[in-house]
């Protein structure tokens, strides 16, 4: 009976760690020369905000819980991007209770030309579960937004619904 029972509370507690994720938020990458010669674009900071805020309501909506990531500030704080940080995301993952690590990054290379990823990868292994790249045109609200969506819905959610 006690083996039946641990059992059963070693995979209520699995399953309920697999229903949560760390999202870390989106790094912005800026190689521009445009960003060199003029400063930093507010335009893109929004940008960068609306996109995360779309990306947490949409794990949300599809039944996943958001960590809360106060706990780690520190240890998120020390690092500058933590989808290149060598599986310090899924560390941190674990630390929170997480089941998983969700990062991403929008490249600029010109006001042209831009790239954005977002990947969903395993706390314990560091495998990547799901994920996807895109290569946008233009620098404008409905680009990005278009660009995260395409992501979402063909890459990370695909066939799920």
């Amino acid at each position: 009976m006690k083996e039946i029972l641990l059992v059963t509370l070693l995979w209520t507690t699995s399953a309920a760690a697999q229903d949560k994720v760390a999202f870390f938020g989106l790094t912005m990458l800026d190689t521009s020369l445009q960003t060199a010669a003029l400063g930093p674009d507010p335009a893109e900071a929004a940008r960068l905000e609306a996109l995360e805020k779309v990306v947490a309501e949409r794990f949300q909506a599809e039944g996943y819980e958001l960590v809360d990531l106060a706990p780690e500030k520190v240890a998120i704080d020390r690092v500058a991007n933590l989808a290149k940080c060598y599986g310090c995301d899924t560390r941190i993952a674990q630390r929170l209770g997480a089941g998983f690590s969700l990062v991403g990054e929008v490249q600029k290379v010109s006001n042209l030309i831009l790239t954005m990823n977002l990947q969903l990868r395993d706390a314990n292994s560091g495998d990547l579960v799901k994920g996807g790249v895109v290569d946008i045109r233009g620098n404008t609200d409905d680009s990005w937004s278009r660009g995260m969506r395409y992501i979402l819905n063909n890459r990370i959610f695909k066939g799920e619904k």
